[in-house]
């Protein structure tokens, strides 16, 4: 009997990290997002027909600390418009143009959370750009490189575990995902260009987007 009790009592944690669904607190942060990128190059427009293009992409990083991860994301951004060339009788149409760019982020992030069930979680972050770009001119030639820069975004994710609980606990079961977030976030990237004519150009701008976040 008293070796049945010893058993028991060494049983015990482990039965009760079984009961428990979801033990110690989660290491990893995957973003999947999109939304629209508003150019800071001027008359974006009247080349492309929009103020905006849309961006779509997604990041993994890793948590130091609950608040705070250290990752990388990887966005694209693709419009197509009118190109124009200079003549004696002023601006004409120059076939079709391309514009592509895909950021490289490193950030820090930091997020106020302070308990799992927390429904709001503010959060901000910032780091190093690589700037990819492509601008392409039907029957012209096309010009690409990339440049350095920095990025800062920020905002706020809703949790969804509560929304079903179910599927909360078997996404647990199944892939180790803690829990599930929808976010909405505001990003402004600044990466300096040379141009033909020496000049710089900040061929960044400001983000608009929405997305999930899951934590493992």
């Amino acid at each position: 009997m008293k070796k049945f009790i010893l058993l028991f009592l060494i049983l015990l944690p482990s039965f009760a990290c079984a009961d428990d669904a979801r033990t110690g607190r989660p290491h990893w942060s995957l973003e999947l997002k999109g939304g629209a990128f508003f150019p800071a190059t001027a008359n974006w427009s009247q080349f492309y027909g929009s103020s905006y293009l849309g961006e779509y992409g997604g990041s993994l990083s890793y948590k130091v600390h609950r608040n705070v991860e250290v990752g990388i994301e990887v966005s694209y951004g693709s419009a197509t418009g009118k190109g124009q060339a200079v003549s004696s009788s002023g601006t004409v149409p120059a076939g079709e143009v391309t514009s592509q760019h895909a950021p490289l982020n490193v950030f820090v992030l930091a997020r106020g959370i302070f308990n799992e069930n927390q429904w709001l979680v503010p959060y901000a972050g910032g780091g190093y750009t690589r700037m990819f770009y492509r601008l392409e001119v039907k029957d012209q030639g096309t010009t690409q490189g990339s440049v350095n820069g920095y990025h800062a975004r920020g905002g706020v994710q809703l949790l969804l575990d509560a929304l079903d609980s179910d599927a909360a606990k078997s996404l647990y079961k199944e892939a180790r995902i803690y829990h599930t977030y929808l976010f909405v976030e505001g990003k402004y990237t600044r990466a300096m260009a040379n141009t033909v004519s020496g000049d710089s150009l900040n061929i960044g701008g400001t983000s608009c987007l929405g997305g999930f976040l899951f934590e493992f």
